[in-house]
C-alpha cells in the first residue's frame, strides 16, 4: 500500500510539472514586432501594395498592440501555414476559419456567408438558398470543391453548372474574377461564391450586381466564423489578441463592409473550417 501511495504521488508530481512547463513554455512570438503571414497576390485579402481588407485589419491590430508591422510574404496554397507559422517565419495568419485543426485560433472576429452573386434586375437578388426552385433554370457557378457544390449536387443542380478552380497563384490566375466577370457579360446567370470575395468584385464590376448572403438548413453550413490563425499553446499571445478583438470589433467590422463582405451574427454561425479561408493551407 505504501508502494502505491508513492507511485501515485509520483504521477501527481509528474503531472503538475508536466503542466507547469506548458504554461512557461516560451513561445516564438516577436515582442518587438508584429510578424504576420500573408499572401502577397490574393485579393481581396491581401496583397504586396497593402490593398486588402486584411492588410488593414492587420495594421489595426499594430496600432492596437503599438507594434511596427512587418509581413512574411508566401502564396497561400499547400504547405503555407507549416512553412511561415510552423517555422516561426510570423506570428499571425489575420483570417482563418474557426474550428479548423490545422491551426489554433483567437476567438472569432467575424462571421460571414456564402453569397449568390447575380446581376441587378435578374429577378435572383433575393434568393436565400440554393433550394430556391428559381435556381432550377437557370446557369449557375460555383467555385470547386465549397460547400455549396454539396448542396448543388444534393439538387440535381451540379452537373449543370459551370465550376471554376479552388487552388491557384494568384499571382497569375483569378477565378473569382473570372467567374464575375461571367455573371456581368451573361456566361453564367448566377455565381455561389464565400461572400467577402463575391462582394469585394460585385463592387468593381462594370454593371450594377447583386450579392445575396446564403444560408442552408442541411449541412455543410455555408455561414463561417473566422479569426486570426495562429501556433498551438501559445497562450499569451492568443489572449492579447483576443483583448484586441474586444478593442477593435467595430473597426474590424467597418473595414469589412467597406470592402462589401456580407457580414452575418457570429452566434448564426458554426464552429466549422470549411470556408474558402480554411482550404489548402495545411
Amino acid at each position: 500500500m505504501g508502494f502505491l501511495r508513492g507511485a501515485l504521488g509520483l504521477v501527481v508530481v509528474l503531472t503538475a510539472a508536466g503542466a507547469a512547463l506548458a504554461q512557461t513554455r516560451p513561445d516564438l512570438v516577436s515582442r518587438d514586432r508584429l510578424r504576420v503571414c500573408a499572401d502577397p497576390s490574393n485579393l481581396p485579402y491581401s496583397d504586396k501594395a497593402k490593398a486588402g481588407f486584411e492588410n488593414r485589419i492587420a495594421e489595426i491590430v499594430a496600432d492596437e498592440l503599438k507594434l511596427p508591422l512587418r509581413y512574411f510574404w508566401m502564396p497561400q496554397g499547400p504547405g503555407f501555414v507549416r512553412a511561415t507559422l510552423g517555422e516561426g517565419m510570423c506570428d499571425v495568419i489575420v483570417g482563418y476559419a474557426v474550428g479548423s485543426d490545422v491551426v489554433d485560433h483567437s476567438n472569432p472576429y467575424y462571421a460571414s456567408t456564402y453569397a449568390l452573386v447575380s446581376r441587378a434586375g435578374s429577378g435572383l437578388e433575393n434568393v436565400e438558398t440554393l433550394d430556391d426552385p428559381r435556381l432550377a433554370g437557370v446557369k449557375l457557378g460555383v467555385i470547386a470543391a465549397t460547400p455549396p457544390t454539396d448542396h448543388l449536387l444534393r439538387l440535381g443542380l451540379l452537373d449543370k453548372a459551370k465550376t471554376y478552380a479552388l487552388l491557384v497563384d494568384r499571382r497569375f490566375a483569378s477565378p473569382a474574377e473570372e467567374a464575375i466577370h461571367d455573371v456581368e457579360t451573361g456566361a453564367i446567370d448566377a455565381l455561389a461564391i464565400w461572400g467577402p470575395i463575391g462582394g469585394y468584385f460585385a463592387k468593381k464590376a462594370a454593371v450594377p450586381l447583386a450579392v445575396a448572403p446564403l444560408h442552408a438548413d442541411q449541412r455543410p453550413a455555408l455561414a463561417y466564423r473566422i479569426g486570426f490563425g495562429l501556433r498551438r499553446n501559445e497562450l499569451e499571445w492568443k489572449h492579447r489578441l483576443n483583448d484586441v478583438i474586444r478593442a477593435r470589433k467595430k473597426d474590424f467590422e467597418a473595414v469589412l463592409r467597406d470592402y462589401g463582405a456580407p457580414l452575418v451574427p457570429i452566434e448564426a454561425a458554426p464552429i466549422g473550417a470549411s470556408s474558402q479561408r480554411g482550404e489548402g493551407a495545411e
